[in-house]
């Protein structure tokens, strides 16, 4: 047995120390853990919205994991910055492998017997039309964090707004369109108004 015996749980809980958007003044700090049951949220509303709207067959809840596991490598890794992690294909391809280091130590972290019933959400996802829906929930999640930003009057994510909308135009993915023309106007909205 190695040092980090049944620890897998300990060490997520962690998730909610790992702070996002460390280079931008922020109106209200976000963590990873936060961040991810935003992203398991629309991840697996996207689910829903491909079955009933495009006639798919995604399994909601299990994308609504893969959302609560994305970020979580976090954890060891630290989050690094976006200009950062995709500025270079050099940092790029060495971050990549520290993530998949990452992911094995915290696999490594659950008895062996449990190991592969969590192994599918930490890089093991075979589908890629599901693995689309989550990075797409993703950058959804940074979309509100720059409008919720943006509502408390501060311009410091004016920029990444407008960088995340292009990225996630160029995902193609007609259930973020969907979800973007139904319930992202929302996000603009005071409690009084919602």
């Amino acid at each position: 047995m190695n040092n980090y015996k049944n620890s897998f749980f300990a060490m997520m809980s962690r998730m909610k120390y790992i702070e996002r958007w460390a280079l931008m003044r922020n109106s209200v700090s976000e963590n990873i853990s936060e961040h991810s049951l935003e992203v398991a949220m629309i991840a697996h509303a996207l689910a829903v919205i491909g079955n009933v709207r495009l006639g798919k067959s995604y399994n909601p809840e299990h994308t609504a994991m893969l959302g609560i596991y994305h970020d979580c490598t976090e954890v060891i890794t630290g989050d690094m910055p976006t200009p950062v992690k995709y500025d270079n294909p050099i940092i790029r391809a060495a971050y990549n492998e520290i993530e998949q280091d990452a992911a094995r130590r915290i696999i490594n972290m659950l008895p062996e017997d449990m190991r592969d019933y969590y192994r599918c959400y930490f890089g093991k996802e075979d589908d890629e039309e599901v693995k689309k829906l989550v990075r797409c929930a993703d950058k959804l999640s940074a979309l509100i964090k720059c409008i919720e930003e943006e509502k408390a009057g501060n311009k410091e994510f004016v920029c990444a707004k407008e960088a995340i909308k292009e990225a996630i135009d160029s995902m193609e993915c007609e259930e973020a369109e969907i979800f973007c023309r139904e319930f992202l106007e929302a996000y603009g909205k005071t409690l009084d108004e919602l």
